[in-house]
């Protein structure tokens, strides 16, 4: 199951994504699901997407216009890792080294490959190894936040 949402610039894009996951037979689920282009904002897009990939336990594509705003928004959320990815290296990297559990793309970017960056994402496993310790590292500071306590004195 692939959690996916947008706002209203990233209505068509989101279209286009879940007609090629559809076509693929992977399950998709479109929690923004908006009959117009009103009504919403890239804050509460990314929060619906981000608390349904921490429910189902699965990936996530967020858009807006750049992908900026919604993953700076997805990444407030305990436990999710957001990322832009413009090519299909740096979704590959994402997933590898960070484990990243939400794409975050720009519906105003007009890229041709949108969909071979989808593909590496989903397909791409984590690495592990050194790249958990840094996850650690990022979970240590996520958490110090809610705990009152500072990152430097849980090292």
């Amino acid at each position: 199951m692939i959690i996916i949402g947008s706002d209203h610039t990233g209505i068509e894009l989101k279209k286009k994504i879940i007609s090629y996951l559809n076509e693929k037979g992977i399950a998709v689920k479109d929690v923004t699901n908006f009959k117009d282009q009103s009504g919403d904002d890239y804050p509460d897009i990314a929060y619906i997407v981000c608390c349904n990939v921490k429910k189902e336990n699965c990936l996530g594509i967020a858009i807006c216009g750049t992908g900026i705003g919604i993953s700076i928004a997805c990444n407030k959320i305990n436990g999710i890792r957001a990322a832009v990815c413009t090519d299909k290296y740096m979704a590959k990297m994402t997933r590898q080294d960070n484990d990243a559990n939400v794409l975050c793309l720009g519906a105003r970017l007009n890229f041709a490959n949108v969909f071979e960056i989808v593909d590496e994402f989903l397909n791409t496993e984590f690495a592990g190894g050194r790249h958990q310790r840094r996850l650690d590292k990022i979970t240590k500071i996520e958490n110090s936040q809610k705990d009152g306590v500072e990152y430097g004195d849980s090292i």
